[in-house]
């Protein structure tokens, strides 16, 4: 099923600071990670990513550094900072509060619609 973009705008930068407190991870492996633990629900481009994660930085939630892969390839890689850490406990707190009060409205029986 395609996901409306307007759903998973919101929700994008809980996404991303999830996968970062987990592990640093450069641009296109976030992408990767993201469509296989959503099973292909989303699918980020890079011309949507490096902007988000550009924003992230600016607001100081992740930093960037280059190193070098096991392929021998420099990659920029990103990670998850203290302020970032608050924020993705605020934004989980936040979806939370949506998704249980959405489904308060909707019926809230998640496996009705399968």
């Amino acid at each position: 099923m395609k996901i409306d973009k307007g759903f998973i705008g919101g929700s994008t930068n809980l996404l991303v600071l999830s996968l970062l407190k987990e592990k640093d991870m450069y641009g296109y492996e976030i992408i990767k990670d993201l469509e296989i633990r959503s099973d292909n629900t989303f699918k980020f481009k890079e011309g949507t990513l490096y902007p988000l994660l550009h924003k992230l930085e600016n607001e100081g939630y992740i930093k960037s550094y280059k190193k070098k892969s096991e392929t021998g390839r420099e990659r920029k890689y990103y990670e998850i900072t203290d302020k970032g850490e608050k924020q993705l406990i605020e934004e989980k707190k936040q979806w939370h509060v949506f998704s249980t009060t959405v489904n308060k409205v909707i019926g809230g029986d998640e496996h009705a619609f399968l």
